[in-house]
């Protein structure tokens, strides 16, 4: 299994951009799909998730700036950030969570892809 992130990007704060992240190999379903990011000097933390049911969590800190939203047909999440801060820069990195292969149940994580949000 295989998850490829792209979107990142340079962005002035108030700006928008779009995450996009897609998994591929032989997977029969995902859980869950989200998004998590990793400050200097801190474990990485949870940006946004969402089940295949439809259940979305937040963090606080994008509450009714960041919007989660999954294609299950495509095995792909997508992360719309608006109302971008300085403060949200950072490496942005995709997780699909309990994806059932042939091969068993794990978890996958993508290579970050870097969000700069300038001031």
């Amino acid at each position: 299994v295989q998850l490829q992130a792209s979107g990142g990007g340079l962005v002035q704060a108030g700006g928008s951009l779009r995450l996009s992240c897609a998994a591929s190999g032989s997977i029969f379903s995902i859980n869950n799909m989200g998004w998590y990011r990793q400050p200097p000097g801190k474990q990485r933390e949870l940006v946004a998730r969402t089940t295949t049911g439809g259940i979305t969590d937040y963090a606080d800190s994008v509450k009714g700036r960041f919007t989660i939203s999954r294609d299950n047909a495509k095995n792909t999440v997508y992360l719309q950030m608006s109302s971008l801060k300085p403060e949200d820069t950072d490496v942005y990195y995709c997780r699909a969570g309990l994806v059932v292969t042939d091969t068993g149940v794990m978890d996958y994580w993508g290579k970050g892809t870097q969000v700069t949000v300038s001031s």
